[in-house]
């Protein structure tokens, strides 16, 4: 075991019909599958669909941090 940690960032786009929250749940199960060693995330964007005057769906942009192996 090391005595740092070292990490990678990757950005992923999660989206929902119901919340903003929801919307980051699902990019974070989503890259839950195939991403192991996840410890944080950031969110530097938030945006919406519009259908007929109304939010159709919410989009969150997210930054992912996990750690590199057993760093």
């Amino acid at each position: 075991m090391s005595n740092h940690h070292t990490y990678k960032k990757i950005e992923m786009v999660g989206s929902s019909k119901t919340s903003i929250e929801e919307a980051i749940q699902n990019a974070l199960a989503e890259c839950n599958k195939t991403v192991k060693n996840m410890d944080w995330f950031e969110v530097t964007e938030t945006r919406g669909h519009i259908v007929d005057g109304a939010v159709g769906h919410f989009q969150v942009t997210l930054k992912i941090g996990f750690r590199i192996g057993d760093s």
